[in-house]
């Protein structure tokens, strides 16, 4: 095994556990690393400290381990196996009333550079690092032997999450199985996964809790989704008692699994409209008939050297929305970028407050729920930021 040393000091990280080696701390390599393959990381001073994925780029490793055990099927075994419970006693897991969740959340569990979601009895993985891509085939058959009898289908996508100057040529493709039945439950309500050609693994499985919590506030009221995609919060509020939902997004594709999804649990429900439509102009010639507005748009910055005009976009998209809004009404605003922190989303959404002159009021403070938990050592984690506001 390859062994790579670091540069003096850069070490301390490593000691206070966090799961990354930028390739500026390292000082040199003892043999050269294959993109993917497992490196043995020891200090200056030739003391073991890590062994992780190599991988060409800013991040050079992914921990997976700070102790020297072999990275084997009883290593994935045992990873998988803890995540496992994690999700059976936070109740998402083994209940007959939801049976979608994230398995393993990356970091969050250990397992930096893997996402796995569930989806009734298919999983679906997704690598983000060249290592998790070369491993993925004992992490499948690791996966098959913990959730025996739970998990029939495993698919893997991660055409477009794998770095693509690592020359990987993944394939989307089921490793196991290969059911088509796409149709998975949350919270009781049924919706269609689109795991082949659907954003992430094919629905956004951390809004969760958050559409439970719409759910309760849309009795009565004229609720506007922008940016639905499946259609996840116009089910929950049209359960919730809604006089009437619209959901906009400016993908066709997005509007007819939307319209799929309301059928499945609302057949020939009058109350739903959808339109597939840019969100801004959207907004722009809309009136003031909604009451209650989810505002949930794609990562507006996926890198730093975007962060300046995605604070801007959740500006305006705010003050658009706040313009809008009828007066007692209620704005679920998001956002799922990582670059951009609590803090700076919290003072886009008061500058939009500020320049609409609306009194406005926090309710509530949103993130991701328990099954994408954040690594108490790896802060970074934490990407899903969302606010309730009241507005008079």
């Amino acid at each position: 095994m390859v062994k790579l040393y670091l540069k003096p000091g850069k070490e301390e990280s490593l000691k206070r556990f966090h799961p990354w080696i930028f390739s500026g701390a390292i000082a040199h390599f003892d043999g050269e690393p294959e993109e993917g393959e497992i490196v043995e990381v020891y200090t200056s001073k030739k003391e073991f400290i890590a062994q992780g994925h190599f991988q060409i780029g800013s991040i050079a490793v992914r921990v997976l381990s700070f102790k020297p055990d072999p990275i084997n099927l009883d290593f994935w075994k045992k990873r998988l196996a803890v995540a496992y419970d994690l999700r059976k006693s936070i109740g998402v897991a083994d209940n007959p009333d939801n049976n979608t969740y994230r398995l393993v959340h990356g970091e969050g569990d250990s397992l930096p550079g893997l996402i796995i979601d569930v989806y009734a009895k298919t999983a679906v993985m997704q690598a983000h690092s060249a290592g998790m891509h070369m491993d993925r085939m004992d992490i499948a058959k690791a996966l098959t032997e913990v959730m025996d009898g739970v998990i029939e289908n495993i698919y893997y996508k991660s055409e477009t999450t794998l770095p693509y100057k690592a020359d990987l040529a993944p394939e989307n493709g089921f490793l196991l199985g290969g059911s088509s039945d796409n149709i998975a439950v949350e919270n009781g309500l049924k919706f269609h996964v689109d795991w082949l050609k659907g954003q992430k693994t094919g629905f956004f499985v951390d809004q969760r809790e958050n559409r439970a919590l719409l759910e309760k506030y849309s009795r009565n009221r004229s609720v506007l989704n922008m940016f639905c995609y499946t259609g996840g919060f116009s089910f929950y509020a049209m359960r919730g008692g809604a006089k009437l939902v619209h959901s906009v997004d400016s993908s066709a594709k997005a509007i007819d699994l939307t319209n799929k999804n309301v059928e499945l649990n609302f057949p020939g429900d009058p109350r739903h409209e959808a339109y597939a439509e840019d969100a801004f102009k959207y907004l722009d010639r809309m009136g003031d008939q909604y009451d209650l507005i989810i505002l949930d748009p794609p990562a507006f910055a996926k890198h730093k050297d975007a962060l300046r005009n995605a604070l801007q976009g959740y500006r305006k998209l705010n003050a658009k929305a706040f313009e809008k809004i009828k007066p007692g009404g209620i704005l679920f605003t998001f956002s799922c970028s990582q670059v951009v922190t609590k803090e700076q989303f919290r003072t886009a959404i008061f500058t939009a407050a500020a320049i609409s002159g609306r009194n406005v009021r926090i309710l509530h403070q949103l993130t991701q729920p328990a099954d994408h938990p954040v690594n108490i050592y790896h802060p970074e984690g934490e990407y899903l930021k969302g606010l309730v506001l009241y507005v008079e």
